[in-house]
């Protein structure tokens, strides 16, 4: 694993975003992932939150790809991607959880950069790291469809783990994460890195913990809480890619305390962002 992860996944991720041909836009964010075919082929698929699809009407979506020129200097170069061929989508998504994915054919230079699949985390990576509550991890979006820059990079954010347990993930699929979460940072990944503090500084270079799905309102109160989804679904709409009709391993398994009668979870109260 590359010393920096920061700089690697900013690399990765990219806007996702369609017009509305009203003057707006939906807006997401994606980060690429680099997972070879069951023959080997190579394969750079895109990983945003499946809502991010659902809410882009049209055919053709865009996706923020950067180049970099022969200064050292960047610009933004989006392209079109293709995500519906007539009512038909394109993209695999997880039948339980607000996970999407599509492959790509993108530039050489963005094929490069997609992150290795065994950059995600296992079922038992909190537990071998440590990782817990009060332990900072770093997100990365484009909140409100704002860039860091005009070359299009993400921007970066951190905040602290606000929920236990963390696992294991079938019973508890999302965990907290204390920050502010606005239009745009769907899709984002979250991630423990070396360069952070808190749970970063044993774990070696870092693995990306899950993907930023929505916020947290309560009477139309934005409450400053992200909802990430563990990064275990990734993996498994990823094995859905090619193996469509597989059933996931947590499929209607019970999820623990959602059937506590009078009992509202921060999951209850979220919203897709």
């Amino acid at each position: 694993m590359a010393v920096d992860l920061s700089i690697d996944l900013i690399q990765a991720t990219v806007q996702v975003e369609q017009a509305l041909g009203d003057g707006t836009r939906t807006v997401g964010t994606g980060f690429l992932i680099s997972d070879p075919t069951p023959n080997g082929r190579p394969r750079t698929i895109l990983v945003t939150a499946n809502h991010v699809f659902r809410k882009m009407p049209g055919a053709i979506a865009t996706i923020g790809f950067r180049v970099e020129n022969a200064d050292g200097s960047w610009r933004y170069d989006p392209a079109p991607l293709k995500i519906r061929d007539g009512n038909k989508e394109l993209w695999t998504h997880h039948p339980d959880r607000d996970v999407a994915a599509i492959s790509i054919d993108a530039p050489p230079e963005f094929t490069k950069a997609a992150v290795p699949e065994a950059w995600l985390a296992n079922d038992d990576t909190f537990n071998k790291y440590s990782v817990g509550p009060g332990d900072e991890m770093l997100a990365l979006g484009f909140p409100q469809g704002l860039s860091a820059n005009p070359a299009g990079f993400p921007i970066l954010r951190s905040g602290r783990v606000a929920s236990f347990p963390l696992g294991p993930s079938a019973a508890f699929p999302t965990f907290l994460l204390d920050f502010s979460v606005f239009p745009g940072n769907s899709g984002g990944p979250v991630y423990v890195s070396e360069n952070g503090r808190g749970a970063a500084t044993a774990v070696g270079p870092g693995f990306i913990a899950g993907m930023l799905t929505q916020q947290v309102e309560l009477n139309s109160q934005n409450l400053s809480i992200g909802i990430v989804t563990d990064a275990r679904f990734v993996r498994e709409t990823l094995s859905l890619m090619d193996n469509p009709n597989a059933v996931p391993a947590t499929h209607q398994m019970a999820q623990r305390g959602a059937e506590t009668p009078g009992l509202m979870s921060a999951e209850d109260a979220a919203y897709s962002r």
